[in-house]
């Protein structure tokens, strides 16, 4: 039945986007949403009518609604892993169970970030979190976005194994105040657990008498983290149901929670909270996640497009693009479908991005006179983030908007070095601000739509064995147990890394 309705979709034929807004009255009705302080334009991409209801037809065929009751009522929706995916849990959306142990670990944070700001731990005024992956890009996400103007802590993330990021963080941190976090789910991450011992010895050599009494774990394996060495009292745990990708909103939000303060902290997560509701409870073509997804597929199954772009409109927000690709690629790039079978179509397109107006001045060109069919995604605030003249934010948010109808409209030109052939895709997320309660909405957002799409595609978007093979070869040939072929040997020999 999957087969039948994917076929419907593939034979929907191409329109240019003028002659939709021609042929459709009501287009920007049916595909404009409104959803927690977010404004959803889906109006310049090239689904029409007929292909809704294609893709509507597809999610039934594929079981979407079921696989979402699935996922919010805490049952294995990670098949080759058999356990649950509950990051929604955490922000008060799962199975009853679930979301009482959130709170309790939620609590738990709490008290000690209460006890860390009643200086239990000695005066505290840097806070160095170490993580990768997930367990980094999503509080890096959190700071930069909302900790610009926030005086509580000095909060450093480091996730690149590379020395040179880990001395730059430390740079200018008094070791003597400063909150050494570790992030890992299995507190056995190569790269995360190797920073942290470097941290730990800048720390003692600093003269700090107690270099761990200062050190929180965040992980989904506690007993690991106390044979390391932290007290028991300072671990944070968090449900080995909640994946590395989706644990901002666990205790791998901790940096978040401290460094902009409690009440910041709960409305990201009631922002994410009104989110999962609305893609819960809302009808498929009034579901921002459902056409979100509707749009992707479009482009990378009909159209053939290869990648994605997501433009932030937002200083602010310049980080969401590098947080979108590990959410997505590392979701949905994936070569076999749930039950293990070869995948016959095209899965996660490949995500890129990057900040307007730069971007304007680097990539567009190939967006508007290159070859490639590329879906773009401008992402844009409409109350500043800055102090200066208005004419800051009127001018970036001119050229958003102005971008998005370029694409579509294009310009003749005799000179064809001169013409744009338009009928270039985009779509726009417009925020009423940039707050922690609308981030948490737009993450959830992001969170969902790759869900749906993994849905719809028949694949398991919470796994990622594919990141494994490359770091166990690395170590195996750390100890000098690893055949390489003969390029891999030599450049090993020359870097110095074998004989």
């Amino acid at each position: 039945m999957t087969d039948t309705a994917w076929q419907a979709v593939e034979a929907l034929a191409p329109k240019r986007l003028s002659e939709l807004f021609a042929a459709e009255p009501d287009r920007l009705e049916a595909l404009t949403l409104d959803v927690a302080g977010i404004h959803f334009d889906w109006s310049k991409t090239h689904l029409d009518a007929a292909g809704l209801q294609a893709f509507a037809q597809l999610a039934d065929a594929a079981g979407l609604a079921a696989r979402r009751d699935a996922l919010f009522a805490g049952e294995p929706v990670n098949v080759t892993e058999g356990r649950a995916a509950e990051h929604a849990a955490q922000r008060g959306e799962g199975h009853p169970e679930s979301v009482a142990q959130a709170r309790g670990f939620h609590a738990r944070m709490r008290a000690l970030i209460d006890a860390i700001e009643a200086d239990a731990l000695g005066p505290i005024r840097h806070v160095l979190h170490i993580g990768i992956g997930g367990s980094a890009l999503g509080p890096d996400l959190l700071m930069d976005a909302l900790g610009r103007d926030s005086d509580r802590y000095d909060v450093a993330i480091v996730s690149n194994v590379d020395g040179v990021a880990l001395e730059e963080a430390i740079e200018d941190f008094d070791p003597d105040a400063t909150l050494l976090v570790i992030a890992s789910k299995t507190f056995t991450t190569t790269e995360t657990m190797l920073n942290a011992e470097s941290a730990i010895g800048w720390m003692t050599e600093s003269g700090v008498a107690d270099p761990y009494g200062k050190v929180i774990a965040l992980t989904a394996n506690p007993e690991q983290a106390i044979e390391w060495g932290v007290d028991e009292t300072r671990v944070l745990p968090f449900s080995e149901s909640v994946g590395g990708r989706y644990s901002l909103w666990s205790s791998i939000g901790f940096p978040a929670a401290i460094g902009l303060g409690w009440d910041v902290f709960e409305e990201l997560l009631e922002g994410a909270a009104e989110m999962d509701r609305h893609f819960r409870l809302a009808e498929p073509l009034r579901n921002a996640p459902v056409l979100a997804a509707f749009a992707d597929l479009y482009y990378s199954q009909v159209r053939k497009a290869e990648t994605r772009a997501t433009f932030a409109y937002d200083e602010r927000l310049r980080l969401l693009p590098a947080y979108l690709q590990q959410l997505e690629m590392e979701s949905n790039g994936k070569r076999v479908t749930a039950e293990g079978q070869p995948v016959t179509r095209p899965t996660a397109p490949i995500t890129w991005g990057g900040v307007g107006t730069d971007a304007q001045h680097a990539v567009f060109q190939l967006l508007h006179q290159g070859t490639h069919l590329v879906p773009v995604e401008f992402v844009a605030a409409i109350e500043p983030g800055d102090a200066l003249s208005e004419a800051h934010h009127r001018q970036l948010l001119l050229n958003a908007l102005a971008q998005g109808a370029a694409l579509m409209a294009g310009r003749d030109n005799e000179d064809q070095a001169r013409a744009y052939p338009g009928d270039r895709p985009s779509s726009t997320l417009l925020l009423d601000r940039v707050d922690a309660r609308t981030l948490g909405a737009l993450i959830a957002f992001y969170e969902h739509r790759t869900f749906v799409s993994a849905a719809l595609l028949g694949i398991n978007p919470f796994d990622q064995f594919g990141v494994e093979l490359g770091k166990e070869m690395a170590k195996a040939a750390d100890k000098g147990g690893q055949a390489f072929d003969a390029s891999t040997t030599d450049l090993l020999r020359r870097a110095g890394l074998a004989d």
